[in-house]
């Protein structure tokens, strides 16, 4: 099992979730979150006041998924997700040792 973590820009959700939907995804948690990478953030102007936007607005996606699906899920991530314009976000994959689900008591890929 994998959990796959993706930031990602807001107005790309819903056009990644159907994405994520169709190859076999069931379920997913969405956390609004901030933060830079190599965008170092933006200037905006408010009633004529200019201002340093240190953090910028992105959307972490996280996914748990069978090791056979994760290659698949970050090329649909990354294809519904790209805009190619700076700040589009990164993907990371980490290995998953034990899930369970609380209400069954089902153990590792059946819990997915």
């Amino acid at each position: 099992m994998k959990l796959v973590v993706a930031i990602i820009k807001p107005f790309k959700l819903d056009e990644v979730r159907q994405a994520l939907t169709a190859i076999g995804v069931h379920g997913m948690t969405v956390t609004e979150v901030k933060g830079y990478g190599r965008q170092k953030g933006h200037t905006e102007i408010y009633r004529g006041a200019e201002y340093v936007v240190n953090f910028l607005p992105k959307l972490r996606i996280e996914i748990a998924v069978d090791t056979e699906l994760a290659d698949k899920a970050v090329s649909v991530i990354t294809e519904h997700a790209r805009t190619g314009q700076i700040g589009d976000g990164k993907i990371f994959v980490t290995p998953i040792d034990h899930a369970l689900r609380i209400r069954t008591g089902e153990t590792d890929n059946d819990a997915l």
